[in-house]
């Protein structure tokens, strides 16, 4: 496979936090009211790292995690969608949008307790966390560390092992992560890095590192199908009928969670907390942006 063609399809596609929380009282959450004294955006110091984030809306809080080589941005309508229900707190996540690629291994185990060290340092004690594609993958990683911190986890577009890919995505990713510099001008074509030139500082400086350790990651073994049944909040599951995630693999991941292995009766007893959705005519590439997503979402978020 050619690695500018995997490019082209892919395309079509932050001294506060040494304080005692008690010292702090960033927040009031109770059933009635959720909100934090922190800024509407800016740099959390959290996790050796200074995370870049933004406040959307009002209400119960709502983690918000974009996609490999892409930032806040890139959920237009859905981030607008859910800011009607929800606090969205969206994240730029290490390497990308206004985060700096950090001088650490970039890890979904890192990018998680980032999450989960974002929640707590605005206040709260935990919030809902949704992700697409590479968001979805620290969400769930999240959700596997983290679990205290997540009330709701939402998982777009991702699988619970690397083997869930089609082999075209596999493939892609492995050549990147094999000779990543390779492939450093060739993705400056993309509307992605026309994105992050207008978002990163020096992001010719900073564009060659966020591609290794991106690509690195994404295309890292991974295989978490044995945390996936002990989770113990309500996953919701969501994916494009031609998504890049295999289509049994979603059903599985489904299964995992206890779901689809039973009839769920007449009054809808047989089901349990966990959702899979899957959204008709939409792809990897489409269902970031896609205002079904939201709504999907939102119903899933208020039950």
């Amino acid at each position: 496979m050619h690695r500018r063609d995997f490019v082209t399809t892919a395309a079509a596609l932050s001294a506060l936090a040494a304080l005692p929380r008690t010292a702090l009282a960033a927040h009031t959450q109770t059933e009635e009211t959720f909100m934090t004294t922190r800024p509407q955006s800016g740099y959390a110091p959290v996790n050796g790292i200074e995370l870049y984030y933004e406040l959307h809306g009002s209400g119960r809080p709502l983690v918000l995690l974009h996609g490999g080589f892409m930032a806040i941005e890139m959920f237009g309508p859905v981030l607008t969608a859910l800011a009607e229900v929800r606090q969205v707190i969206a994240v730029d996540l290490q390497g990308h949008g206004r985060t700096l690629p950090a001088d650490r291994p970039m890890t979904f185990a890192n990018l998680a307790t980032d999450v989960a060290e974002l929640i707590k340092w605005l206040g709260y004690d935990k919030a809902d966390v949704m992700g697409y594609s590479m968001g979805a993958l620290t969400a769930l990683r999240t959700a596997i560390d983290h679990p205290g911190v997540v009330d709701k986890l939402i998982v777009t577009s991702a699988p619970y092992a690397f083997a869930g890919w089609h082999d075209y995505n596999q493939q892609g990713m492995k050549g990147m992560a094999t000779a990543p510099d390779q492939s450093v001008e060739p993705m400056k074509q993309s509307p992605m890095y026309e994105l992050y030139k207008t978002l990163m500082p020096e992001p010719e400086k900073n564009w060659p590192k966020s591609v290794a350790q991106t690509s690195a990651m994404v295309a890292g073994d991974y295989d978490w199908s044995a945390a996936i049944p002990k989770l113990p909040m309500p996953v919701m599951l969501v994916y494009g009928d031609w998504d890049a995630v295999r289509t049994a693999h979603a059903a599985a991941f489904f299964e995992l969670l206890g779901g689809g292995k039973q009839d769920a009766l007449w009054d809808g007893s047989g089901m349990n907390k966990n959702r899979l959705a899957i959204i008709p005519n939409a792809t990897h590439y489409s269902i970031g942006n896609d205002p079904r997503l939201a709504a999907t979402a939102a119903a899933f978020l208020d039950a």
